[in-house]
């Protein structure tokens, strides 16, 4: 989306339609907080396809992560796409985010599962978004697992193909305790 001002308002748009929603999820002012969960896409037969697209195209390149590390989830970056990493400078196009995203699956296991998706009424952009966890160890051997929220913003590229445009994770803080870890069993 960098340099294309149209594509940024109509995310803009898209994203502010979805804010009163997420509000309300999250619990943030203005949401009751007492909204249900997201659907289960795997027990809800109401889940809508668009979502389904989103959650499928997250298990793909989940599996790709796991299996080829960093250059497993570079693949899945359009040319002009954007990773955001806490307190990091952002690394714009696919080029760059494939000489950054160059760890071995052996030295760092990235997982996570969406909690919610939304597709765009257009059905050409979506974004989803949860919890991550990485797994490595320190110089000692010993395990390190860092943790946090993502929110991934995926656009239907010109031959149909799906690629992330902007991937955005932030850690959690340490005061988070377990309020934000993934389910056991789910990674």
């Amino acid at each position: 989306m960098r340099g294309s001002l149209g594509a940024i308002v109509v995310l803009a748009g898209f994203l502010g339609a979805q804010a009163g929603a997420a509000r309300a999820q999250l619990g943030f002012p203005g949401g009751s907080g007492t909204e249900p969960a997201a659907p289960n896409p795997l027990t809800d037969t109401t889940v809508n396809p668009g979502k389904m697209l989103l959650f499928d195209l997250e298990a793909k390149m989940q599996k790709d992560v796991a299996e080829k590390g960093g250059p497993g989830l570079a693949e899945w970056f359009a040319p002009d796409g954007v990773l955001l990493g806490n307190g990091a400078a952002p690394v714009i196009g696919k080029v760059a985010i494939e000489k950054f995203a160059s760890w071995s699956p052996k030295d760092y296991q990235l997982t996570w599962t969406p909690t919610d998706a939304v597709m765009s009424p257009a059905g050409d952009m979506g974004y989803t978004w949860s919890h991550y966890e990485g797994h490595s160890k320190d110089a000692n051997g010993n395990p390190v697992i860092t943790s946090g929220r993502f929110i991934t913003i995926w656009r239907k590229q010109p031959d149909g193909s799906w690629k992330v445009a902007l991937d955005a994770g932030a850690n959690e803080p340490a005061e988070a305790g377990d309020c934000c870890k993934l389910p056991v069993g789910s990674h």
